[in-house]
């Protein structure tokens, strides 16, 4: 079987947890400080804030802005459960918006549509790791006073107008999820430009304690650990390297796939978390793949609105189709070019 995704460590990563399980110093301390400053560089924004998930972090955000019971999110309708459920986690309300059918990202044009007296921030996700429409999007957000979280939880080191997704908004978050781009196991990060935003995510992401046992708000137990940290440290060395094998096996695919291939907006890095093919008949599709040993996901068959925690109502025409035919195929960088041939043979074999 050719996985759809396949954890990559070294030597490098055995190492760096070698060396934080000698110091005895497990938990959050100096190598979690060295992953948010190395990060934050790589990202170019000021600060950067580890937490223990991709959830975490964006709740965390969330909470940050001081988003609250009565207030309103404005969300894609196509992503996974967590970008709408944080905002749940802060008694507000998820807003969605269709997608774009080419990219699956949301569709800014139908953005100010949705928006209310109540809406307070706007969480647009660079889906399957290409950016969204960043400009349209922060001129609405600056027309009407909102905040803007990026979810950039599958796109690490991708690219809109020349500048990292994750700088952009007022706050980025970013998953170190083991299927990811760079991986921790388990963890994530919040990037920012705002001192006072970084400060409060700081002490929320640790039970509220600006000094400690002093708790000035409520807070969770969402830090890091310096095991996690080490392994982050070791793979961000090598995110752009990895990035470019996932770029360079789409491109492959590009040339040869006879399929409804991902359509990149140009001007942008696509960094590839998931390289996404649309099929009609995706139960069939899916078969041939499953008989030749090619893996596969689906993301995502089920369009949030539809999922019965939000039962929110209304019709996204565009992400229910999308949501019936997409399927995504191994892209990953530990990817021989006989694997990647196969792919190829498999797909263009159906019918």
């Amino acid at each position: 079987m050719i996985p759809i995704s396949k954890t990559i460590m070294g030597k490098e990563e055995l190492k760096a947890v070698k060396e934080v399980l000698e110091s005895g110093m497990l938990a959050q301390g100096d190598v979690v400080k060295e992953l948010e400053d190395k990060f934050a560089a790589y990202i170019g924004v000021e600060y950067a804030i580890a937490t223990n998930s991709g959830t975490a972090a964006l709740h965390t955000a969330l909470a940050a802005i001081g988003i609250k019971n009565g207030d309103e999110v404005i969300t894609t309708s196509f992503s996974f459960f967590a970008t709408a459920s944080c905002v749940l986690m802060q008694n507000a309300k998820p807003v969605f918006v269709d997608i774009d059918p080419r990219t699956y990202n949301i569709n800014q044009s139908e953005i100010e549509d949705k928006i209310s007296e109540r809406t307070k921030a706007i969480i647009p996700v660079h889906l399957y790791g290409q950016p969204c429409k960043m400009k349209e999007i922060m001129d609405i957000a600056e027309e009407h006073n909102l905040n803007v979280i990026e979810d950039a939880a599958q796109a690490h080191g991708a690219e809109y107008d020349g500048k990292k997704v994750g700088s952009i908004g007022d706050m980025g978050v970013f998953s170190f999820y083991a299927t990811k781009n760079i991986i921790t196991g388990e963890g994530g990060v919040i990037t920012t430009n705002d001192e006072k935003i970084a400060e409060r995510a700081r002490i929320i992401r640790n039970h509220g304690q600006m000094e400690r046992y002093i708790h000035e708000c409520l807070g969770y137990n969402y830090r890091m650990t310096n095991i996690a940290a080490a392994i982050g440290l070791a793979q961000l060395k090598k995110l752009d390297k990895l990035n470019e094998r996932r770029i360079s096996n789409a491109r492959y695919y590009d040339k040869r796939l006879n399929a409804d291939k991902p359509y990149v907006v140009p001007g942008v890095k696509h960094v590839f978390h998931q390289y996404t093919i649309r099929a009609k008949e995706r139960d069939k599709f899916s078969e041939l793949l499953e008989k030749n040993g090619v893996g596969y996901g689906i993301y995502y068959p089920v369009p949030l609105p539809s999922q019965p925690l939000f039962n929110s109502g209304g019709f996204f025409r565009v992400a229910e189709v999308a949501s019936k035919e997409v399927v995504s195929i191994p892209v990953h960088p530990s990817l021989s070019k006989e694997e990647v041939k196969e792919v190829v043979e498999v797909v263009n074999s159906y019918e």
